[in-house]
C-alpha cells in the first residue's frame, strides 16, 4: 500500500478511507479560514463552516471540537512538525544547535505543505487574525505555552536532565520561543516575501540570541 505523509511530518497508509478523511478535514480548514478571512472569526458560525465544506455540523465536530481548533489548525500542525524534527536531531548537538537545527529542518517543505492546506497567502492573513482577535490570540499563546513545555521536556531528555530539578532546558526553550516569537511577529506585519522571508528573519534572529545573553553589549 502507498504510503503518504501529511503536513507533521508523519507518515500513514494511502487508503481510501484515510485519503476521505483527510479531504474533508483539508477542506474544512480551506472554507473556515476562507470564511474568517471574508467575514471576521466572530461573526462566523460553525454551520457556515460546515455548508461552505458540505458536511454536516455533526461531520465538522468528528473533525475539530470548535472553530479555535479549526483556526489553529494549521498552526499546531506547524509546531508538531518542528517537536518532530527535534526529536530527530543529532545526539551530540549543543541543546541551543539543536533547537536551532529543527526549526531550519522543519521548514524544508514547510511551505509546500501549507499550501497542500491552504494558499500560502491565505495562512499569513490568518496568522495576522490570529494576532488581532484577543480570543484566538489567548488560545494562541496557551498552545505556544504547550510547545515550550515539550520542546524543555525534549532537551531535558535528550541531556539526561531532570527538569523538575534543572530550570535549564525551561530557561532555554522560553529564550529561545521567545526569539521565535518576535521574528514572527514582524514577518506577519511585513511578510509578503513569504515563509523564505521567515527563515531569514529566524535565522538572523536566532544568531543574536547567545551574543545578546552572554556578551556585555558595551564593549
Amino acid at each position: 500500500m502507498r504510503v503518504i505523509e501529511d503536513v507533521t511530518g508523519r507518515t500513514a497508509p494511502a487508503g481510501l478511507r484515510e485519503r476521505k478523511k483527510r479531504r474533508t478535514r483539508t477542506t474544512l480548514i480551506r472554507c473556515a479560514l476562507e470564511l474568517f478571512a471574508l467575514k471576521g472569526y466572530e461573526r462566523t458560525t460553525v454551520d457556515e463552516i460546515a455548508d461552505a465544506a458540505e458536511v454536516s455540523q455533526r461531520t465538522f465536530f468528528r473533525y475539530f471540537t470548535s472553530k479555535e481548533e479549526v483556526a489553529l489548525a494549521v498552526q499546531s500542525a506547524v509546531e508538531s512538525r518542528f517537536v518532530a524534527a527535534l526529536r530527530a536531531r543529532p545526539a551530540e548537538e549543543s541543546p541551543i544547535a539543536a533547537l536551532r537545527g529543527a526549526v531550519l529542518a522543519s521548514w524544508d517543505g514547510i511551505g509546500e505543505a501549507i499550501e497542500s492546506i491552504v494558499p500560502f497567502e491565505l495562512h499569513l492573513r490568518t496568522y495576522r487574525m490570529i494576532e488581532s482577535t484577543p480570543a484566538l490570540l489567548a488560545a494562541h499563546l496557551r498552545h505556544l505555552s504547550g510547545l515550550e513545555e515539550r520542546l524543555a521536556q525534549e532537551i531535558a531528555r535528550r541531556e539526561g536532565l531532570d527538569p523538575a530539578t534543572d530550570p535549564r532546558p525551561e530557561v532555554l526553550v522560553a529564550a529561545f520561543g521567545g526569539v521565535m516569537r518576535v521574528a514572527s511577529g514582524i514577518w506577519g506585519r511585513h511578510g509578503e516575501q513569504g515563509i523564505e522571508e521567515l527563515r531569514r528573519l529566524t535565522t538572523a534572529y536566532l544568531d543574536h540570541l547567545g551574543p545578546a545573553l552572554a556578551e556585555n553589549w558595551r564593549s
